[in-house]
């Protein structure tokens, strides 16, 4: 069993940064990051295939970064020039399908999930 492990969240004003990590229990094809502000579905931000092809959600493009630390296990969301908009809770998520390099891959081909760690921006 895959177990995922965020780290990273808290509170800050719009325009700063925040860095989220998850540390995962061991490799596996594709990890993704995830968020779901109150009353919203959850929706794709980024993912990262085990070759380091990255995708990302259009709304995050050139502001959010994501990479991994092969040695640690632990992927990383860089967040910066944050958005009220940005707020909400922040999951990283698991699995072994190849990740599209095209469209961001849905939650739906995500097995393992993380506790999720809340992201709040003020404006």
């Amino acid at each position: 069993q895959v177990q995922l492990v965020e780290s990273g969240g808290g509170s800050v004003q719009a325009g700063g940064s925040l860095r989220l990590s998850c540390t995962v229990s061991e490799s596996t094809t594709c990890m993704g990051w995830f968020r779901q502000a109150p009353g919203k579905e959850r929706e794709g931000v980024a993912t990262l295939r085990e070759d380091s092809k990255t995708m990302y959600a259009d709304s995050v493009k050139g502001r959010f970064t994501v990479s991994k630390d092969s040695g640690k296990n632990t992927m990383y969301l860089q967040m910066d020039s944050l958005k009220p908009e940005d707020t909400g809770t922040y999951y990283c998520a698991a699995t072994s399908v190849w990740c599209s390099d095209v469209v961001l891959t849905a939650s739906r081909y995500f097995g393992y999930w993380g506790q999720g760690t809340q992201v709040t921006v003020s404006s």
